[in-house]
Order: C-alpha cells, then sequence, then structure tokens
C-alpha cells in the first residue's frame, strides 16, 4: 500500500530521520546508538526496523534527505526575481545553515572514516548531486548570475576534494570550529564566481 506523506508511518519516519540529524550531526556517526535515535524520535526500535535494517542504511537515509533538500532549496533560490549578489547571498546562508553545530565527529565519520561505509557513498551522492546542479549552474551563466567565462565544472572537482579538507587537522586548527571552516571555504569559492563581492548580514 503506498504511503502518503501525511500518513502517520511517513510522520513517524521524519521523526526518526530528524533525530538522528540531530544526533549525528552533534556526535557523528559511531557514538551515536539506535536506542538514542529511537529515544530522541519517541519511537520503538521495531518502528526504526520496519524503515531501516541498520545504522548505516540510516545514516544514508539522513544524508539523502540532507542533499535532496539542500539541491531543492539551491534551485529555488536560482529561481528567485532578485538580482545576482542576492543569490549567491543565500546560497551561502544556505550552505551555513546546512552545517549548523556540525562536529568534528560528524565530519571524520562522514568524510574520513574509511572502515564505516560512508565516506564513499557520501562522495557518491555528492558527486551525483553536483553532476545535476551543474545545468542549473550553466542556466545561471546565461542568465548573467555567474560569469561565463567560469567553468562550472571545476566546482564538481573542487567538491570532491573539500571532504577531505573538512577532516584534514591542519585546517580545522585553522578556525575554531568545522562551521568556520567551511563558511570559509564556500566564501572562498563563491566570491570567485561572481563579478562582485558581497556581505552576508
Amino acid at each position: 500500500m503506498e504511503v502518503t506523506l501525511s500518513s502517520p508511518k511517513s510522520r513517524k519516519r521524519e521523526q526518526i530521520l530528524a533525530a538522528a540529524r540531530g544526533l549525528f550531526w552533534k556526535h557523528g556517526f559511531r557514538r551515536v546508538s539506535i536506542e538514542e535515535v529511537c529515544q530522541q524520535a519517541g519511537a520503538s526500535k521495531m518502528t526504526f526496523y520496519r524503515f531501516w535494517p541498520n545504522k548505516i542504511e540510516l545514516a544514508k537515509a539522513v544524508f539523502d534527505a540532507e542533499v535532496s533538500g539542500g539541491v531543492a532549496r539551491f534551485r529555488h533560490i536560482l529561481n528567485e526575481e532578485t538580482d545576482p549578489a542576492e543569490k549567491v547571498r543565500k546560497i551561502l546562508l544556505l550552505k551555513f545553515e546546512s552545517v549548523h553545530n556540525i562536529s568534528r565527529e560528524f565530519l571524520h565519520d562522514f568524510y574520513a572514516n574509511e572502515s564505516l561505509g560512508l565516506k564513499a557513498y557520501v562522495e557518491e551522492k555528492t558527486r551525483e548531486a553536483w553532476q545535476d546542479m551543474l545545468v542549473d549552474f550553466h542556466k545561471a551563466q546565461e542568465a548573467g548570475i555567474f560569469r561565463k567565462d567560469f567553468n562550472p565544472e571545476f566546482l564538481l572537482l573542487v567538491s570532491q576534494t573539500l571532504g577531505k579538507a573538512l577532516a584534514d587537522d591542519a585546517f580545522a586548527r585553522l578556525y575554531p570550529s568545522p562551521e568556520d571552516l567551511i563558511w570559509e571555504l564556500t566564501n572562498f569559492i563563491a566570491y570567485g564566481i561572481t563579478d562582485c563581492r558581497i556581505r552576508v548580514g
């Protein structure tokens, strides 16, 4: 039977995803148990196993939801009737909001730890999302939002290396928190693809 978005089953699944996201962002993957996720979501372990066979698949679902939501919000911003600088400002804020309260444990578990099986998945999903977004970047260039002499494929290659930078202790020591590091990297890239500098806030 098809499950509608408003069904109790769907709502419970979303509650578990939201609880897992919050816990993963704060503590990373390894330190969070299924029991803790269920307690935070107000769900039983039986309910959990109706949706996912294990914690790894839950983590993948959390990341999938984050990527698809981010892409949707990115496209909405590009289609808004605002000037290029405002679009880039909102895109920067969107990135900042997505990493708010993110922990070093999360970055390590999702982007650096080979043994957990999440690193390869995150890299592949990120690559797929960027491939879809390249089409939007090209359209934005034609609309004058980004420089026409800029190669959007460059961003795809950069995105594949950001995970390494985020999990690198040498980078981490330069900033008080992962948020500050990600914000710096995002600003650095965004300022380079527009003809103007913008202020955030």
